[in-house]
């Protein structure tokens, strides 16, 4: 079984197909890293990661986990990843862990950023990690609209995959928006999130914030239980993966 590795990375996920293993592409993040780890063990390597961030999507800290035979020391294992990896994959962290350590299973509290640019352009050095709305937004009806969809809720309107049988209930601890400049940030807090819950979320409060829906329908939204009764899914490209708490 070897020894269990954690991992803390980052990603600009533009170019990728997400973060999850497919059979038809190798373009994906956790794809990429198991090559390298395969290169270093000489036997093939799954890496499990905290959660499956869609094609597009970022990270900041994303944590994931993997088997290798003993022997290797967590820097030498950062060092390898990063000298192998494509520019846009970086280990920032990496440690041995507890045989029962699994980075998805395991975690309790996950923090998403989405950034909003309201100005005519997007920053040319950021624009990759912006959605590029252009329109001013009323941001104390966004953060009116965002404390309604707080707590624990079946978020099943707010779920990207209308098929999903397990349960869709979860707790989000916090939504925060705040605005510097022409950039707006939402800020989620949650124990967990469904397929693209939060972007789903960051559509339906900016509907809020351009005027297109009332701030009071989040209740109704929530209760309905029907994923065409809340708003747009955001692009991926403004979501990132901040923060996995244990």
């Amino acid at each position: 079984m070897g020894q269990n590795y954690k991992i803390v990375l980052q990603y600009e996920g533009t170019r990728y197909n997400g973060w999850q293993r497919q059979g038809r592409t190798e373009n994906t993040i956790q794809g990429k890293i198991e090559a390298v780890l395969e290169r270093m063990a000489g036997a093939p390597v799954e890496i499990h990661g905290s959660g499956r961030t869609d094609a597009g999507v970022h990270a900041m800290g994303q944590v994931a986990n993997f088997y290798l035979p003993e022997g290797q020391t967590p820097e030498l294992v950062k060092e390898y990843l990063n000298r192998y990896l494509p520019e846009d994959i970086r280990v920032l962290q990496a440690e041995l862990a507890l045989d029962r350590f699994h980075s998805r299973l395991n975690a309790v509290e996950k923090i998403y950023h989405y950034q909003i640019e309201t100005g005519k352009k997007r920053d040319v050095f950021q624009r990759r990690i912006q959605y590029g709305l252009g329109k001013p937004l009323d941001i104390e009806a966004m953060r009116e609209a965002a404390a309604l969809l707080c707590g624990t809720h079946d978020y099943k309107s707010f779920c990207g995959n209308q098929k999903m049988k397990k349960s869709t209930v979860r707790t989000v601890k916090n939504i925060e928006i705040w605005q510097e400049k022409s950039l707006v940030t939402l800020m989620f807090v949650g124990n967990g999130f469904l397929q693209h819950m939060v972007r789903i979320m960051a559509g339906t409060l900016i509907e809020v914030g351009l005027g297109e829906r009332l701030s009071r329908q989040m209740p109704y939204i929530l209760a309905s239980l029907d994923r065409q009764e809340a708003g747009f899914t955001a692009p991926a490209e403004g979501l990132c993966l901040m923060e996995v708490r244990y």
